[in-house]
């Protein structure tokens, strides 16, 4: 079974899930990130815009595209929900729903923010994967990392 962490009391998901990427990077590390389309937009945007000199390496990679051979070794991959990720063994979940595909990664990684209404989704996918049998291991944000004060 995989192991998961969540990441919870985020007031700025989008902004945790950069220094996170940014993190995994430096780490050499290949990373697939899944939620919706709209948030996975914000993300492209915001990994753009994180830092004028730092440069994050990231393709969106859409449901009924295949990623070309050439990019193949890109770290990080935005991707529907369900789609693989060539070569990455962690995912980044965004999403509110559990990834469909979850079982094909070595380690999930869940972010979940401040409002009732995420901590709620947080919840039941945490539950979900305790019943199936995960490790299921916990980071609450700190006021330093955009946590709730």
């Amino acid at each position: 079974m995989p192991e998961v962490v969540f990441h919870t009391g985020l007031a700025d998901k989008l902004g945790h899930a950069c220094v996170l990427l940014r993190r995994a990077l430096r780490e050499r590390r290949r990373v697939a990130v899944t939620a919706d389309a709209p948030t996975l937009q914000r993300l492209d945007l915001a990994l753009w815009a994180a830092e004028p000199q730092g440069f994050v390496p990231h393709l969106r990679l859409g449901a009924a595209t295949a990623p070309p051979a050439r990019l193949a070794r890109t770290p990080l991959w935005l991707v529907d929900p369900g789609v693989a990720a060539p070569g990455c063994d962690t995912l980044l979940n965004l999403g509110a729903e559990a990834p469909p595909d979850a079982q094909a990664y070595a380690q999930l990684v869940e972010l979940v923010g401040a409002d009732e209404a995420d901590r709620q989704a947080g919840r039941r996918r945490w539950a979900a994967y305790r019943a199936a049998g995960w490790r299921v291991g916990h980071h609450a944000a700190t006021a330093a990392e955009g946590g709730r004060s």
